[in-house]
């Protein structure tokens, strides 16, 4: 956990994803590109991005990612904080 200026801040990972059953480009694009490049056996791919930030009220990332971080129509999310 780092500390500023007296208060604890968490350090949160926010790991964005496309809905199931949402077109993902990118990751049809590199599940098509893996065997082209000889590494057989891939499918299902999907491409998310990761998001790292330090917070003081880690109670409200569920409202980040519903306003901002994510597009709740069309991606899903996960919340990662360290444990007390």
């Amino acid at each position: 956990m780092a500390r500023e200026v007296g208060r604890a801040v968490v350090r949160a990972r926010v790991l964005i994803r496309p809905k199931a059953g949402i077109l993902d480009p990118q990751g049809q694009t590199v599940e098509r590109a893996l065997p082209a490049l000889g590494f057989e056996g891939v499918r299902n791919v999907h491409v998310g991005r990761l998001i790292e930030l330090d917070v003081d009220d880690p109670a409200r990332l569920p409202e980040m990612c519903e306003a901002l971080l994510a597009n709740p129509l069309i991606e899903d999310y996960s919340i990662e904080t360290p444990d007390p």
